[in-house]
């Protein structure tokens, strides 16, 4: 097994859905087989306004032909392990570029291995980048200089080895499974609805400077829905509480839509902004997907 890079464009030709699949030519076949059971990290190129940089992680669960297009495969991603970073990672560092590969010997950037859409990626890399893209988490990583000075606790007098390959691949594996989704998913979908209620149009923040409202995923994660902002809904708690159960829910249009079995659409109707409609993040990259949208339709939304 290996970490690999995988690279994404916005506008991309190929029937990719990051959060659960990634479409490539034959190829890059036998690379891609090394990354199978496995992290890799999605990097976003320049084109389609691309920002040069590394946007999330995910699990690559198993590769197959596609079964329409020939000589495509399709790398299919391990349900509820993508996961965007807190904060866009450059590519670039001050003394070089994230990826040691990408640094040629006199110091500039490898334009070849740049433009490869699968590559290999160092562990120690992998931690770096993540550290980055998750900043509380990065004293959770492996140290990458050298321990000067060792104090032993009490009762602990060996000085310990310094750390293998394999010990650093576990510690990446380590932090990875410590990550708090749930908090990093509060803060991109708050961010990208700046903490107001899709529903109601609210933005309350109490007295200790916390806003009151809380992050709702649209698929559920025990259905194995990511934990994406495009599967997330800032909404308050009373209509988080009825879009969980199904009293409201959305089209594709974010039209609110209203189910007859509730006892008061009136009273709801009420709670609903002056649009009619949820709305949306600024970004439209971050608005609601339509086939999260639809599953919540067709699975939960009570007609």
């Amino acid at each position: 097994m290996a970490k690999g890079i995988l690279v994404h464009r916005a506008d991309s030709k190929y029937d990719d859905f990051p959060e659960e699949r990634y479409q490539f030519p034959k190829r890059y076949l036998n690379r891609a087989r090394q990354y199978v059971d496995d992290w890799i990290i999605y990097y976003e190129p320049r084109g389609g306004g691309g920002r040069l940089g590394y946007t999330g992680i995910a699990k690559i669960r198993s590769i197959a032909p596609d079964p329409v297009i020939p000589d495509m495969f399709i790398a299919e991603i391990e349900p509820n392990t993508f996961l965007p970073f807190e904060q866009f990672v450059s590519f670039r560092k001050d003394d070089g570029f994230m990826e040691s590969d990408l640094r040629k010997p006199d110091g500039k950037l490898n334009g070849g291995l740049v433009q490869w859409a699968i590559r290999p990626v160092s562990d120690k890399d992998f931690a770096a980048i993540v550290g980055t893209g998750f900043p509380e988490e990065t004293d959770l990583l492996p140290r990458a200089d050298p321990i000067d000075e060792y104090v032993p606790l009490d009762g602990f007098s060996d000085v310990p080895e310094p750390f293998t390959y394999d010990d650093e691949r576990t510690r990446v594996e380590q932090t990875i499974s410590r990550i708090p989704r749930d908090r990093v998913f509060r803060k991109l979908v708050l961010e990208a609805y700046d903490s107001r209620c899709a529903i109601t149009g609210l933005k309350l923040i109490n007295g200790g400077g916390r806003a009151e409202v809380e992050a709702a995923h649209i698929k559920p994660v025990q259905h194995h829905g990511p934990d994406t902002i495009r599967n997330g809904l800032a909404l308050s708690g009373t209509a988080h509480w009825m879009f969980d159960r199904g009293l409201i829910g959305l089209g594709d249009d974010l039209e609110v839509l209203i189910s007859r079995q509730t006892n008061d659409p009136d009273q709801i109707k009420a709670m609903i902004n002056h649009t009619g409609k949820a709305i949306p993040p600024s970004s439209p990259s971050h608005r609601p997907h339509p086939r999260y949208l639809k599953w919540h339709r067709d699975n939960c939304f009570k007609q």
